[in-house]
């Protein structure tokens, strides 16, 4: 059946309400090197909130005809939209969420992709500066806010949950917000959604009126993962790097669900950063936490980090297991660590200069054929290195299984290969194996989970 659509003209909501002609001139740019095509497939994202669907190419592909249109405006700008998605609407209005989240859209591609200085940085890499444009572009969204104590927890986890599991994440949300702290994901849905869901209940009974659900995404990963309809901060980082790198300079904690190749992949990038000696001291509360029948997905998680980064990777995290309220102890407790250190060191509260990131977790990793099979899978480099290339490895799955482009890539030239020592290959292997079979890979119901990925060419 077609699902239904309308036509609409919308104002702007919330943010970047005018814009310049070279500005306009990008966003109507339709050829290679122009922002059409990739602010229609965020807009097209945003308005598929709430849809249950986990591929950008299959969601690009069933809304060929839409389109979207910038029309200047004496006062501002609006967008015309063309073939839009109905349930974006309720009695001909845009829902204000939806609106909200569409102009946040616009103002962060808008911001990223016109600035100068950007587009040195981008050609450059240079660490000091990518880290600069991080902030530059959360300060532009009005994420960071300097009058603020420690309070924005990071919530880490699957898409692809069970109802326990989400019932689990809300309930940590719920605690969360009982002790006055806000919460930061990835914005979608399933352990994204439930600590935020969780989190609006816990405020409104202590009556806080300034509660935060601020959701980090990128272009790449939108279109999978739309953002669910709690969080009022929307952020588009340009890519999964800055994106992972926004999340450990504005929050001040860490929490773990349930996940799988994607919600590894932050893990992996979270400890190979804790793992820098100079960030040895520094407070950074991580919690792996789960229900009662998670606990053996966790034994495996930490099997697998003993494993590939030894014990100490494993020091930087603590395991609690069906138990909210001391989930949500541990991270107001953190807080107050969080604080002293900053206060005592001179650091901002609203981001974490003083972390020491390594160049390697920073560098875009582009994800095809050639670069996977040619990432360094083996023991004979600094621990460090070792996270950053499992990390890549799990990125890479991330791109074949969900973005459009991964997903396009795997369809005209198969899976991507994956090869490397033994010991490093044969436990990833396995967890991969586990992800499947637990669901995790693929939203129920959606279609069955086909592997991006092929394990081969191992050698001890």
């Amino acid at each position: 059946m077609t699902e239904p659509t309308i036509n609409a003209l919308i104002s702007p909501e919330g943010s970047l309400e005018i814009l310049s002609n070279h500005e306009v001139n990008l966003l109507k740019d339709r050829s290679e090197g122009g922002l059409y095509r990739l602010f229609r497939q965020c807009a097209l994202a945003v308005l598929n909130t709430g849809v249950v669907t986990d591929n950008c190419h299959n969601l690009m592909e069933a809304h060929g005809d839409f389109d979207i249109r910038l029309i200047p405006q004496p006062r501002g700008l609006k967008l015309e939209l063309i073939n839009a998605p109905a349930h974006a609407f309720v009695d001909g209005e845009m829902l204000r969420a939806i609106r909200e989240h569409l102009f946040s859209v616009l103002r962060d591609i808008v911001y990223t992709h016109s600035s100068p200085q950007f587009a040195r940085i981008l050609k450059s890499n240079e660490p000091a500066d990518l880290t600069n444009m991080v902030f530059h572009i959360l300060r532009n969204a009005r994420v960071l806010q300097p009058g603020r104590q420690p309070d924005l927890i990071v919530c880490w986890g699957g898409h692809s949950i069970s109802h326990d599991e989400y019932q689990y994440s809300k309930e940590v949300g719920h605690q969360l917000g009982l002790r006055e702290l806000s919460i930061c994901t990835g914005c979608g849905p399933g352990a994204m959604k439930g600590p935020m869901k969780g989190a609006t209940i816990g405020h409104a009974k202590q009556r806080v009126k300034n509660g935060r659900y601020i959701g980090i995404t990128e272009p790449g990963i939108i279109g999978a993962e739309a953002p669910n309809p709690i969080v009022n901060e929307l952020v588009i980082m340009p890519d999964i790097e800055k994106r992972l790198e926004a999340f450990v300079r504005c929050g001040h904690g860490v929490i773990v669900f349930p996940g799988g190749v994607g919600t590894a992949e932050e893990i992996l990038y979270l400890l190979g950063i804790l793992l820098h000696p100079d960030n040895a001291d520094l407070p950074f509360p991580v919690v792996f936490t789960g229900r009662p029948e998670n606990a053996e997905y966790f034994e495996m998680i930490d099997k697998f980090i003993r494993n590939a980064l030894g014990d100490d990777a494993a020091s930087k995290y603590e395991i609690i297991i069906d138990d909210p309220v001391r989930v949500a102890q541990a991270m107001k407790n953190g807080m107050k660590d969080v604080e002293a250190f900053r206060r005592t060191m001179q650091d901002a509260y609203y981001f974490n200069w003083m972390l020491k990131i390594d160049p390697v977790f920073q560098l875009p990793f582009e994800p095809d054929h050639a670069n996977m099979l040619a990432l360094e899978l083996h023991r004979d480099q600094p621990v460090h290195l070792i996270a950053a290339n499992l990390r890549k490895a799990f990125s890479g799955i991330v791109a074949g299984n969900v973005k459009e482009g991964g997903v396009r890539k795997i369809l005209e030239h198969g899976p991507f290969e994956i090869s490397g020592d033994l010991t490093l290959i044969k436990p990833l292997e396995a967890m991969l194996e586990q992800f499947v079979a637990q669901n995790r890979m693929k939203l129920p119901g959606t279609s069955a989970y086909r592997p991006s990925y092929r394990i081969i060419n191992t050698a001890g």
